[in-house]
């Protein structure tokens, strides 16, 4: 990717993410490079959040707990838009996580994005 923006970076990635799966902050920073910037993930996530077009209730923690649901607005909102999705989450955890998750290593073209 030419933007060198490591948010933007993570934003070209969010976006990718489909419909009714879910990926992890450590999963998006591994695959632009920043294996160790899980967390600067999560600050971009949050900033995003007002933003429609970036699916931020997808990214989820390396466990599946929606550690940025604080962030949506309500304590449901990350939950409820999961759901909407078709992915079961209970107790703030997302349920077949390794069913539903979308790995963008094996997903995506790495070389499409440096």
């Amino acid at each position: 990717m030419a933007d060198d923006n490591f948010f933007e970076r993570v934003y070209a990635v969010a976006k990718l993410i489909p419909y009714g799966r879910v990926t992890s902050y450590g999963a998006i920073a591994k695959f632009i490079g920043a294996p160790k910037s899980a967390r600067m993930v999560g600050y971009a996530m949050n900033g995003s959040i007002s933003e429609h077009d970036i699916p931020a209730h997808r990214v989820v923690n390396r466990n599946g707990i929606l550690s940025g649901k604080s962030h949506f607005g309500g304590s449901r909102v990350m939950e409820q838009l999961l759901q909407s999705e078709g992915i079961s989450v209970e107790d703030d955890q997302v349920q077949d996580f390794e069913k539903v998750f979308w790995d963008p290593f094996i997903e995506l073209d790495r070389e499409t994005f440096l």
